[in-house]
């Protein structure tokens, strides 16, 4: 399956492991990054090549809305080291067009957050619609920091999409405190102050993912970054000259998460993962399971296009049951419904806090994946912000359900011996097979179309590492 072809027909899938996992693979590029390698690509004055790029839906998305507003992106076909290779001719910052029609984001809550940036300081009217679930999704968190830059917006009840915003002629550059910890936030204000005079400011009291800053630093933004007891603050100097790169996309931590957590709940398995993005602020599961317990090593580390990367293997152990600390949260706010599949795996009580995130995803992760687990028979307890998992050890869970996937594609754990109601599934299409590989009976998903939304090799790659399909 992949992200430009998919059946119009739900596709059910349950996956076994007949015996132990073991090989060496890797997984798709970071989905973070290669979204934000088309729009700055987009904003940059000549041609930037992009090898390893995702080209997941989400993504899709994003490059189909650049096209749309000036940007041209093309695709060739099995031309770089890591299969495709795109370039991106830009029309520098200020250049973007104005588009001629309403821009479709799918299910894509960074397209939709970042681009908003982008566009709240041309002088440019654009719609922004989205799928159903996108269309629940608030986006009064950047609307807000945007508004005050000059930028006006439109939304539907309760500050949803579809969304109509009016970028500002004359922008305003702004010191902004952000009010939760949010990548997308920081980011969006940043990239609305890269065609704004002077100096804007975004202040974090928690460190987020950095990709932003790293990646317009390597484009030529001036950045200055300081740690202050108000918190980290970013400041970008507008209107800024980017240059073109040729960049190599780190694999996607939350696609090699899926991977590494099967290795270690399958016993006597061992995995490998290629090129993994190891950047201090999106590395918090590796770090978690290694509280845990887990047997992990890193190799070849090496810096790629201002990332770390490295080949990670993990072998199949023991895992204990801990406080997960709160700090460590914004680090891996993706890969939580694949940590709780471990945790039910692990021996004594694991504790999560500070998730209240995963409540305004797709889905509400954290009632889907808390429902679920307790259908399959761990022992879970759902608090407001995170629940308690009380592992089993290496015993497996009875298992024998059916999700139905939503529009979520990290997890989507189901409930024993029955299909979740649409409200409850969405997002958990690969953490479902995932715990099914240690359960007594089948785990099955309905539809594991929304897979492709960011991994569209899942199937074949976990096929690789003996992973087999079921009929």
């Amino acid at each position: 399956m992949n992200a430009d072809s998919h059946p119009s027909q739900p596709v059910p899938l349950r996956l076994f492991a007949y015996g132990p996992l073991s090989g060496t693979v890797t997984v798709p590029g970071d989905k973070s990054i290669s979204h934000r390698s088309l729009m700055f690509g987009a904003l940059a004055v000549g041609e930037t090549i992009i090898d390893g790029l995702l080209e997941g839906e989400d993504v899709l998305a994003t490059a189909a809305a650049l096209r749309a507003c000036g940007a041209d992106i093309t695709r060739i076909a099995g031309n770089g080291p890591n299969g495709a290779r795109w370039h991106v001719h830009g029309v520098g910052v200020g250049g973007l067009l104005q588009p001629r029609t309403a821009l479709d984001m799918g299910n894509s809550g960074t397209s939709t957050r970042l681009l908003m940036g982008l566009f709240a300081t041309h002088p440019i009217t654009v719609t922004l619609t989205g799928d159903a679930s996108l269309s629940r999704r608030p986006m009064a968190r950047v609307t807000d920091p945007l508004a005050q830059m000059g930028a006006t917006f439109t939304t539907a009840p309760g500050g949803c999409l579809p969304l109509t915003m009016v970028g500002a002629a004359l922008p305003l550059p702004i010191r902004y405190v952000l009010p939760v910890a949010s990548a997308q936030v920081k980011s969006a204000v940043l990239l609305a102050g890269l065609n704004t005079p002077g100096r804007t400011t975004v202040v974090e009291k928690i460190a987020t993912r950095d990709h932003s800053e790293r990646m317009l630093a390597g484009f030529g933004a001036q950045l200055d970054i300081e740690d202050t007891p108000a918190g980290r603050e970013i400041t970008i100097t507008g209107e800024a000259e980017l240059r073109p790169q040729q960049l190599t996309v780190p694999g996607d931590p939350s696609s090699a998460a899926f991977p590494l957590v099967a290795a270690l709940i399958v016993p006597g398995s061992s995995v490998t993962v290629t090129n993994v993005g190891i950047n201090p602020t999106r590395d918090g599961l590796l770090r978690v399971l290694a509280m845990m317990g887990a047997d992990i090593t890193q190799t070849n580390i090496r810096s790629v296009g201002g990332e770390t990367v490295a080949d990670v293997t993990i072998n199949a152990g023991v895992l204990t049951g801990i406080d997960v600390p709160l700090d460590i949260a914004p680090s891996m706010i993706d890969e939580f419904p694949i940590l709780f599949v471990a945790a039910a795996f692990a021996h004594g009580r694991t504790t999560l806090r500070g998730l209240e995130e995963l409540r305004v995803k797709e889905s509400d992760r954290l009632a889907t994946m808390a429902a679920g687990l307790i259908a399959c028979g761990a022992r879970v307890t759902e608090l407001p912000d995170g629940p308690t998992i009380d592992g089993r050890g290496r015993a497996p869970l009875p298992g024998r359900a059916t999700a139905a996937a939503t529009l979520d594609h990290r997890s989507a754990p189901p409930p024993c011996g029955a299909t979740l109601p649409p409200k409850l599934a969405r997002r958990l299409a690969r953490s479902s097979p995932i715990l099914g590989l240690n359960c007594r009976d089948a785990v099955t998903v309905d539809d594991a179309r929304p897979i492709a939304t960011s991994f569209p090799d899942f199937l074949p790659l976990m096929a690789k590492l003996g992973v087999v399909k079921g009929q």
